[in-house]
């Protein structure tokens, strides 16, 4: 009899990039307006996000700003004082303070960042 050689294949799953934010806080009239850049691997939902003041506004900005309940993400959502989507925090925010903010996404789960407020 022959010996028997074995054969093993390991397979390993792809690794997919996990949802990631880089965010600063810009204070502004009664608060702060993320800016930065959200990003997902393929398409999600951004449902709601929260501080330690709270829940915050998700606004569209086109042609004026109006509250709406989600905002959608294509790969990286990106946030700024011209961007077409807008989230503003509410509370009093000093130069310099972190700020933990939690991000729901609907395909995603939660995703917990820090923003630092910086010069508006």
């Amino acid at each position: 009899m022959t010996g028997l050689t074995t054969l093993s294949v390991l397979t390993q799953a792809p690794v997919l990039a996990a949802p990631a934010a880089k965010l600063v806080l810009r204070p502004s009239y009664g608060g702060a307006v993320l800016e930065g850049k959200i990003y997902v691997p393929g398409n999600d939902v951004l449902t709601g996000v929260w501080s330690g003041a709270g829940l915050s506004r998700l606004m569209k900005c086109v042609p004026r700003c109006a509250v709406v309940s989600s905002i959608p993400l294509k790969n990286t959502l990106f946030l700024s004082n011209s961007s077409s989507y807008r989230i503003a925090l509410g509370g009093s925010y000093r130069i310099g303070e972190k700020i933990s903010v939690t991000l729901r996404l609907r395909n995603q789960s939660i995703l917990t960042t820090q923003a630092t407020v910086t010069q508006p």
